[in-house]
């Protein structure tokens, strides 16, 4: 599937995480306040550039529970396959802490974390779609993964019923999703999995603010008419 993010194979150090789109200007005037993971972000640089790995191993895991199930949400909207979605969640983590020297505090770390992961996503997309050329393999989520999604965010207590129709309600929406263009289907992913706000996705995706709330507008409207509902 095409995408119009900037994908990890975009000009950049080899191995190099993204930064954000040039697009994109920096915050003017008085900065937010610095987030709490974007403190930690900073401390394990610190670390890091001091050579205490292991303190800064120690710490990062800290980083790692605060992001896991958000980043484990966005990964499986994007690979609809539990276990590629873990590795990609994974992977993502393993590059973050390798090139954590370079993070800079003008960006939120989540804002910097979701861009490599979301990166990492696409380009599993692109060796997916390159080997289905070849081998003959369906890129849905199957129902082994569709049980494993039920069963992490179902409700507690929930009746084997109600948790056959969340599931099928879940499998409508995503086959819906896949019809959108590619900016509106990634805005729409990323404020409703991955929790992001319009700005935060501006950042991410390098569009300006305005334009995400268009494409979040365009995208919810025409999912209401795929499933049935009035455009």
């Amino acid at each position: 599937m095409s995408s119009d993010l900037p994908t990890s194979s975009d000009a950049r150090p080899a191995g190099a995480p993204d930064a954000p789109a040039a697009a994109v200007p920096a915050p003017k005037g008085r900065r937010p306040p610095v987030s709490e993971d974007s403190r930690l972000a900073i401390e394990i640089r610190s670390l890091v550039e001091r050579g205490e790995m292991e303190e800064a191993r120690e710490r990062f895991g800290g980083l790692v529970a605060v992001h896991q199930r958000r980043a484990s949400r966005i990964a499986y909207q994007y690979l609809r396959d539990a276990a590629e979605a873990d590795e990609a969640v994974q992977d993502a983590f393993v590059k973050v802490f390798a090139h954590i020297a370079s993070y800079r505090e003008a960006w939120p770390f989540e804002v910097w974390f979701t861009r490599i992961l979301i990166n990492g996503c696409l380009d599993r997309r692109k060796a997916r779609a390159r080997r289905d050329r070849w081998f003959v393999s369906s890129i849905d989520a199957t129902p082994a993964d569709e049980a494993r999604a039920s069963a992490a965010i179902a409700a507690p207590g929930a009746n084997p019923e109600a948790r056959l129709l969340a599931r099928e309600r879940r499998s409508r929406l995503a086959a819906a999703i896949e019809r959108l263009s590619g900016r509106q289907r990634d805005v729409f992913m990323l404020c409703h999995y991955g929790d992001c706000t319009p700005r935060e996705v501006s950042a991410i995706t390098g569009l300006n603010e305005s334009t995400v709330r268009v494409h979040l507008f365009r995208a919810a409207r025409k999912l209401r008419g795929f499933l049935g509902g009035t455009p």
